[in-house]
């Protein structure tokens, strides 16, 4: 019986490791300019084309490479970093030149040019899918240079699974962006189909911030600065009025290597508890300087996730550093121990002649404007209630009606479900009311109705948007004064990727620039003051939902757009815009949840508002 066992060739052997290293081209961006990196550049330039499908190329001034270093650098386990065992516990620097560079190879058409400050010439060298096609002498500048095209040219299986062109510049510049974060003293510039989209100065961190998220987040920065034996933090945190849906700017370095953390977003989030709203994430960048032998970065074959032989101590500090500063910048309530907290609102009060103390004390809890609405809202539902048929009565029909869960509900002679709206006996409106300007009620059969207003208005824009884009039948109120809204990298690619179905729900926009578009319509259904809010808002919920809408656009889009241009809780409403809002939920196909699956509305039974009553103390 002849063996069955051989070994691979080495372009087959190279192509598996590739399938480790490089996965789009984001990946080959990330270990080129982490290549750069560790060379000591000070000026570093990426430029793509066809968001690197076609093109990736990254230039540096570092060190460069010997003539023997250049042609070793593309051979497998070739590495500058590692001598010994003990080394792998030891890395603080970036990529493995080498490592990388046999995987790129591998599935790429691979140009480099590289040269050291003491020589006369540099080295060029030219492999396409492993295959090593010429090495020579040529005249360039100190530094590296490498190009790599046609990603995945002969791996066609793999290049078909690449996204949209916006999709994978996205993941592109999100690399970039963490390199950038992590070493603002280089120079980064980054240009896409020959149009510059970064060019960043050597700087402050603050100033690299704002260079890469623009100027809007000067004014929210928050330093954060803590020292222990063990642990050194450092960096920027956010203002919590700033907390976005997304959690898309949020960065974590250890060691200047950006990872992934659960875990420690989890103690920043926690340290914001009851300063932001929940769902809400705010902004950091966050250096941890750690003595290497207290982490372990093998953890992930992209060395973005580590393990901290202590992180309940980690966790501790980052909470309690991110705490201390924002109360030391004043961003958190201070508290006053001397005063009664019960009676902290009271303070606000200004004392008018003639009030004593305690009547002045007593004042916050006097009847406001909502209470006395409410007020005679319930008076008026009690007045209602005396005119209608006595209680017993009602319990026998509901005896009678027991087989129809929706007879129960609606179906009855005092209230009536008519084309979603409901009747009393007469065929007139029955009785409806807001509560704390959140919740629509109104008695139903059963007992009592109550609507959660902002869920059940996001279900009736949900479905109208989703009509619109379905049938591409937006229409848009042009503004007056045209709004000139001024957009980061990451955010311009989304709006360039959705163009048609940002165009199709009513917007009307232009690019002006680079990194801006000017608003001119919006959709009919948007107020006309608030289109700029509006769209920003629907970019921040639709990255917030693209892993649960993953290639669904459309559906995303309008769930977007509902969560922002409906009505919200604490909005006041008149009674003739609950009854429409009452009317078009009950014409909905799904009127029970919202887009999010939120409940909507809930029957508070007429047998639980007996048991309440019925209750002895």
């Amino acid at each position: 019986m002849s063996d069955i066992i051989h070994l691979l060739p080495e372009s087959i052997a190279n192509q598996i490791a590739a399938g480790e290293v490089v996965q789009r081209p984001a990946s080959v961006v990330k270990e080129l300019m982490e290549n750069a990196i560790d060379a000591g550049a000070n000026e570093i330039t990426l430029i793509v084309k066809e968001a690197g499908k076609s093109l990736i190329q990254v230039v540096d001034d570092g060190k460069g490479m010997s003539e023997t270093d250049a042609r070793m650098s593309f051979e497998r386990h070739a590495t500058s970093k590692i001598r010994t065992s003990e080394d792998l516990f030891l890395i603080k620097t970036m990529g493995f030149r080498g490592e990388a560079l046999a995987s790129i190879a591998a599935v790429a058409q691979v140009e480099m040019k590289t040269k050291q400050a003491d020589g006369e010439l540099g080295t060029s060298i030219v492999i396409e899918g492993s295959q090593f096609k010429g090495q020579n002498h040529v005249s360039c500048r100190q530094g590296t240079s490498i190009i790599v095209r046609n990603l995945f040219f002969n791996v066609p299986a793999r290049r078909n699974f690449l996204k949209s062109n916006p999709i994978e510049l996205r993941h592109i510049m999100e690399e970039f962006q963490r390199l950038a974060i992590a070493n603002p003293e280089i120079e980064f510039n980054f240009y896409q189909n020959d149009i510059e989209v970064f060019k960043l100065k050597p700087g402050k961190l603050s100033q690299r911030i704002v260079g890469v998220f623009g100027k809007n987040h000067r004014e929210q920065l928050v330093p954060c600065d803590e020292h222990t034996e063990e642990i050194t933090l450092k960096g920027y945190i956010g203002k919590a009025e700033f907390a976005k849906k997304s959690r898309g700017e949020q960065f974590f370095f250890v060691n200047n290597r950006y990872i992934r953390s659960n875990y420690l977003n989890h103690a920043v989030v926690s340290a914001y508890e009851g300063l932001i709203p929940e769902g809400s994430y705010p902004f950091f960048v966050l250096f941890m300087d750690i003595d290497p032998k207290h982490i372990d970065v093998n953890v992930h074959p992209t060395k973005t996730e580590i393990k901290f032989d202590d992180e309940r101590s980690v966790y501790s500090l980052l909470k309690t550093s991110v705490r201390k500063s924002l109360g030391v910048f004043n961003i958190t309530p201070s508290l006053d121990f001397g005063v009664d907290t019960n009676f902290r609102l009271g303070s606000t009060i200004k004392p008018s002649s003639g009030l004593t103390t305690s009547e002045r004390d007593y004042a916050q809890f006097r009847n406001t404007d909502r209470e006395v609405s409410n007020l005679r809202n319930w008076e008026q539902l009690y007045a209602d209630a005396l005119n209608h048929e006595t209680i017993e009565a009602e319990v026998k029909r509901e005896e009678e009606a027991k087989g129809n869960p929706l007879a129960l509900t609606f179906d009855s002679a005092i209230n009536k479900m008519e084309d979603g709206i409901l009747h009393d006996s007469n065929g007139n409106r029955q009785n409806i009311f807001q509560f704390q300007f959140s919740y629509i009620v109104t008695t139903v059969k059963s007992g009592l109705m109550i609507i959660d207003q902002q869920s059940a208005h996001e279900r009736i824009f949900f479905e109208r948007y989703m009509k619109i884009l379905e049938n591409n039948s937006g229409s848009s109120q042009q503004l007056l004064f045209p709004e000139v809204l001024n957009l980061n990298p990451s955010d311009f690619s989304i709006v360039k990727e959705l163009e048609k179905e940002i165009r199709a729900i009513g917007f009307a926009f232009e690019y002006f620039g680079e990194k801006s578009i000017v608003i001119n319509g919006i959709p009919s259904l948007v107020n006309v003051d608030s289109g700029k809010v509006v769209f920003t808002g629907v970019l921040e919920d639709y990255k917030s939902n693209f892993l649960e809408y993953k290639n669904r656009n459309i559906e995303n889009l309008a769930r977007s757009m509902a969560s922002n241009s409906g009505i919200k809780r604490g909005k006041k409403l008149s009674n003739e815009e609950m009854k429409s809002i009452i009317d078009q939920l009950f014409a909905c196909k799904n009127p029970n949840y919202s887009p999010s699956g939120k409940l909507i509305y809930y029957i508070l039974g007429l047998e639980k508002i007996e048991d309440v009553f019925n209750t002895k103390s």
